[in-house]
């Protein structure tokens, strides 16, 4: 009896399990509930376009006519297109131009309000660009740098400075529109490097400063490595991102003075809706996700975005 009571008593816990297995579906199943809107926005709004874009590259279409298959006669164009690659180039430089200094400042903010500054109303303002939209923010800097009624010029001209076009010299569009995309997004970029540096650990800090660590060395020695997760993600989000700049560009040059800021997405959609070659600009789009796929590829390799130096 005893034996066979030990026997029930070993079988008991094996009731439970699929109970626990019905728990576990349910959770499952309600996880996917949730995610089912944002995997369907997706597939509709990005997935199928990719696909439909790949095809269209193989193709001659005008937006008019029946699409002529021409197999890879874009991509040939492509890689033999000057403007292409300057594009491409002026892409590059634009992202050299914004993201090193939207992360520099990014991260000095989110340390003044980790450390010194912890008031909602800060964050509240910091966040206030990033919630206008593009246009509108291209629009009030427009205004902010025209030459002759601008605000910025007014206020140069009242310090014994000579005016600067900003937005109509070759020299300095791209930089200025790096600029005001900076002015934009390094209060969003600031708040995550906040979030990042709220889930370390303060008893991190208290044993460095008993240590006699200054400040300094704790953000080198503590807040970087432990931020690296958060970091990758910036940089990701933020150099794709930047590589796909068009509407900034669109609304206060146009492309110009003299091509200076026609950036890759620009020169795309110049390709696709005033010159109507709707082949030839899906060829560019299949060629800069390949780029951003490879380069965000190498960086989460790199960077070991998977791991955290928080054990």
């Amino acid at each position: 009896m005893a034996l066979l009571h030990g026997v029930e008593e070993g079988r008991a816990p094996a009731r439970s399990t699929p109970r626990f297995a019905w728990h576990r579906n349910a959770e499952a199943i309600t996880a996917l509930l949730l995610i089912l809107p944002a995997l369907i926005g997706l597939v509709i709004f990005y997935l199928i376009p990719a696909v439909r874009a790949m095809v269209i590259s193989a193709t001659d279409w005008n937006l008019m006519s029946v699409p002529r298959p021409v197999g890879l006669d874009n991509y040939r164009a492509m890689l033999a297109d000057g403007k292409f690659w300057h594009a491409l180039k002026l892409s590059a430089y634009y992202v050299l131009f914004n993201i090193p200094l939207q992360t520099v400042i990014g991260l000095l903010l989110a340390s003044l309000m980790d450390r010194l500054i912890r008031a909602v109303s800060v964050r509240a303002i910091l966040l206030l660009p990033y919630l206008l939209s593009n246009v509108l923010v291209a629009l009030m800097w427009v205004w902010l740098l025209d030459p002759v009624l601008g605000w910025v010029n007014a206020l140069l001209h009242a310090l014994g400075l000579a005016n600067h076009s900003f937005f109509g010299s070759p020299v300095e569009a791209l930089a200025t529109v790096a600029a005001v995309n900076i002015w934009r997004y390094m209060g969003m970029v600031s708040l995550l490097f906040l979030a990042g540096m709220q889930g370390i650990p303060r008893s991190l800090y208290e044993a460095a400063a008993l240590d006699g660590a200054s400040e300094w060395q704790m953000f080198r020695r503590i807040t970087l490595p432990l931020l690296r997760p958060v970091m990758v993600f910036v940089l990701v989000t933020s150099i794709t991102g930047s590589f796909q700049i068009f509407d900034t560009v669109a609304v206060t040059t146009g492309g110009g003075p003299a091509e200076s800021t026609r950036v890759i997405v620009f020169y795309i959609y110049e390709n696709a809706f005033k010159f109507y070659k709707m082949g030839y600009a899906s060829a560019m789009s299949m060629a800069l996700l390949l780029i951003m796929i490879v380069y965000t590829t190498l960086q989460m390799r790199l960077f070991k975005a998977g791991e955290s130096d928080l054990a």
